[in-house]
């Protein structure tokens, strides 16, 4: 592969257009935020010019200094060389319509969630009747964060069981303007959470299965291990969830969980328990939901089946 060469090139479109030629011969993977060269070109080209992502149509005329042309260069070769998603070279991904700082100790937001979040959740919960709500596995806080936001009446408690991540969260809660209504705790799943009772569980937990772990491209393994990795077959933090949720729901309550490829594996395990899977316009699987009622009623095969994990 050939180093980027900007040298015949003026125009911020042209740079634009030779990052993308330069992305896709390095064979880079996409899916932290953006699905193609093109969309992740003109990302890192506006970020290592101080350009918003949604620049202005006008400024792509715009001629680039040598300077400029070595900031996008430094840039670029970063994120071929060391693998790295757009996302942790310029510290920003978007979920749910909001913008959120992002580095390597947390997993770049990308979950389907966000589509039932911009509904209100919509029609499982009527959205004015819901006065708390649990984000489990929260990482950056984007989900938590963006549900306090399309619920502007609800306390929302987060908990993850990485400090790290926290740390990360917190910068967030606090860039949203939101530490009056998100509450931060170091949780391994429910245990900081006692007494506690919510209308919704919400949660992105780790889901993936040692198979799939190994196949992952090297832009995911750039993320941390602990936010992905659930065991040989994905379900090793949610069959626990599972099993510790109704002494966490009000009886309306539901719970919401993606579980992703290991969504065939949860239903060969549990195969006459009605897991509702949800419907996305926008692209994505692997999210279920259950009834505080269906909780109950099925906590004996969750408990059995975490004996065994």
């Amino acid at each position: 592969m050939d180093d980027l060469n900007l040298d015949r090139v003026d125009s911020l479109r042209e740079v634009i257009l030779a990052a993308q030629a330069y992305l896709e011969e390095a064979g880079v993977w996409f899916g932290h935020g953006t699905d193609n060269a093109l969309d992740e070109a003109a990302w890192l080209v506006s970020h290592a010019l101080g350009l918003a992502p949604d620049f202005a149509e006008e400024a792509l005329s715009h001629s680039l200094t040598e300077a400029e042309k070595e900031a996008v260069l430094v840039l670029l070769r970063r994120r071929v060389k060391e693998r790295l998603p757009a996302a942790y070279l310029t510290g920003r991904a978007w979920f749910a319509g909001l913008p959120f700082y992002v580095d390597e100790r947390v997993l770049v937001p990308r979950s389907p969630i966000a589509e039932l979040i911009a509904s209100e959740f919509r029609p499982w919960l009527a959205p004015e009747r819901v006065e708390r709500v649990l984000d489990l596995c929260t990482g950056s806080g984007c989900i938590a964060i963006a549900s306090a936001c399309a619920l502007p009446q609800a306390q929302v408690d987060a908990g993850d069981i990485s400090a790290a991540a926290l740390d990360v969260a917190l910068r967030n809660v606090r860039e949203h303007n939101l530490e009056d209504r998100v509450h931060l705790f170091e949780s391994d799943l429910f245990s900081a959470l006692a007494g506690r009772r919510y209308d919704l569980i919400v949660s992105n937990p780790p889901y993936v299965d040692t198979e799939d772990m190994a196949a992952l491209p090297n832009e995911y393994r750039r993320e941390p291990e602990l936010g992905l990795v659930a065991g040989s077959d994905g379900l090793d933090l949610v069959i626990p969830m599972l099993r510790d949720a109704p002494e966490h729901l009000q009886p309306e309550g539901v719970m919401i969980v993606e579980v992703g490829n290991s969504a065939e594996a949860l239903n060969q395990r549990f195969p006459h328990i009605p897991f509702t899977w949800l419907d996305f316009e926008y692209g994505g699987e692997g999210v279920f939901l259950l009834e505080a009622r269906q909780l109950s009623d099925y906590h004996t095969d969750f408990a059995e089946a975490a004996k065994r994990l």
